[in-house]
C-alpha cells in the first residue's frame, strides 16, 4: 500500500514537469527501503498523510506533513524532494529550487529526478545558465534521458546558444530518430545555423521512417523556399499534392512558391484550381487578383476580386481602387467609376469608396 502511494505521488510529480515516471516509480521503491531501514513507523504514517494530501492538490498542507515526517525519520531526500515538487504545484519556485538543492545535498548529488526538476524551475525563473548547469549534472547521471537533452536545447535557444542547442537536440534525436517532434526541432535548430543542407537530411531521413507523415513534405518545401531554392521548393510541394491532391493549403504555397520565382501566369492557374475546389478560399482569390493586376490581366483581377468580395474580403477593395486609380490615371474615367461602382455593391458603407467615387464622378 506505501510503495502504490508513493508510485502515485511520483506519476504526478512527473506529469507535471516532464520526467519519465518509470525512472522515478523504481528511485521511490529505493526510498520505500530506505524509509523501512531507517525510520520509525510513525513517520511513514505522516508520509502517507502527506501524500494523500499532495494527490488531493492540498499542497500547503501536505507540505507541513512532510516537514512533520522529516522531524520524525523519513528519508531526507525523499522528504525535500516532496516538499519541492508541492512548492512547483503552488507556483513558488524560488522555495521549490532551494528544496530540490536540499534534496541534492542530501543525496550528494545522484539523484537525478531533483536535478532534472531543479533546472526546470530555473528555466521558469528565466536563470537559464544556472538551467544549464544543472541540465548538464542530470544528463552525466541520465545520459538516455531525451526530454533532458530536449529542455536543455531550449534552455540553449533562450540564451542565444545556436550551436548548444543544436548539440543538445542532436543528442536528442541520436536516442529517438522516431519521434516526428524531434525531427522537426532538430531541423529547426540546423536551419537557426543557416545549414539548410543537413536539415533537408534530417527531413527527408524523418519521411523515410514516416512515409504517411506527408507533412515532411510540405515541411521540406518551406525549408527550400526559406533557402530560396524555389525550384526545389516547388517540386517538394509538388510531391506532396501528388499524395493530398486536393488539398488547397499546398496548392496556395506552390503558387506563392511559384509567384516569388517570377512565374505568375502559372501560380494563377494553380489558385483558379484552389478557387474550382474551395470557392469560399478568398485569400486565394485575393492573390490571383494581385497576380493579375501586376500582370496586367485586368478581365482576371476584376473577376478575383469579385470573387472575394462576395466572401468578405476587405482587400478587395484595395484591388477596386487601384484598378480605378490605373482607369483614372489613362483618362477612363467611366471605368473608373464602374470599378468604384461595383465595389460599393459589395462595401456599400465604405466612406473611402463613396469619397473616391464622388471625385471620380466630378472629373467627368
Amino acid at each position: 500500500m506505501i510503495e502504490t502511494s508513493l508510485r502515485a505521488v511520483g506519476e504526478a510529480i512527473y506529469n507535471g514537469i516532464g520526467m519519465k515516471f518509470e525512472y522515478l516509480k523504481k528511485l521511490f521503491v529505493v526510498f520505500l527501503l530506505a524509509s523501512v531501514s531507517f525510520a520509525a513507523q510513525s513517520s511513514f504514517d505522516v508520509m502517507e498523510r502527506a501524500n494523500a494530501l499532495y494527490r488531493d492538490g492540498k499542497f500547503k498542507q501536505a507540505v507541513l506533513l512532510y516537514r512533520k515526517a522529516e522531524d520524525r525519520g523519513a528519508d531526507p531526500v525523499a522528504v525535500s524532494f516532496n516538499i519541492a515538487n508541492s512548492y512547483y504545484q503552488m507556483g513558488k519556485y524560488p522555495e521549490a529550487a532551494a528544496a530540490y538543492r536540499k534534496a541534492v545535498d542530501y543525496s550528494n548529488g545522484g539523484f537525478a529526478p531533483a536535478l532534472f526538476n531543479m533546472a526546470s524551475v530555473y528555466f521558469r525563473l528565466k536563470q537559464y545558465p544556472e538551467c544549464i548547469a544543472v541540465y548538464h549534472r542530470a544528463l552525466k547521471l541520465d545520459p538516455d534521458n531525451i526530454s533532458g537533452w530536449l529542455y536543455l536545447g531550449e534552455a540553449y535557444t533562450k540564451t542565444g546558444d545556436k550551436v548548444g542547442a543544436l548539440r543538445a537536440i542532436e543528442n536528442a534525436y541520436r536516442l529517438d530518430k522516431n519521434d516526428i517532434s524531434i525531427v522537426y526541432q532538430l531541423s529547426e535548430a540546423n536551419i537557426a545555423l543557416n545549414d539548410f543542407d543537413r536539415a533537408v537530411d534530417v527531413i527527408r531521413e524523418g519521411y523515410t521512417l514516416h512515409p504517411e507523415e506527408t507533412d515532411f513534405l510540405v515541411y521540406l518545401g518551406d525549408v527550400y523556399r526559406l533557402n530560396k531554392n524555389f525550384e526545389e521548393s516547388a517540386n517538394a510541394y509538388r510531391e506532396a499534392l501528388s499524395i493530398k491532391t486536393d488539398d488547397t493549403q499546398i496548392m496556395y504555397k506552390l503558387a506563392d512558391v511559384l509567384a516569388e520565382d517570377k512565374k505568375p501566369f502559372v501560380a494563377m492557374e494553380i489558385l483558379n484550381n484552389v478557387l474550382q475546389i474551395k470557392s469560399d478560399f478568398s485569400d486565394a482569390a485575393i492573390f490571383m487578383g494581385n497576380l493579375a493586376y501586376d500582370a496586367k490581366f485586368y478581365d482576371r483581377a476584376e473577376y478575383a476580386y469579385e470573387l472575394a468580395a462576395k466572401k468578405g474580403n476587405a482587400e478587395a477593395v484595395f484591388g477596386f481602387k487601384n484598378m480605378a486609380y490605373d482607369a483614372h490615371a489613362q483618362k477612363c474615367d467611366d471605368e473608373a467609376v464602374r470599378l468604384l461602382k461595383l465595389a460599393l455593391k459589395y462595401y456599400p458603407n465604405d466612406a473611402t469608396l463613396q469619397a473616391d467615387l464622388l471625385e471620380m464622378e466630378g472629373t467627368k
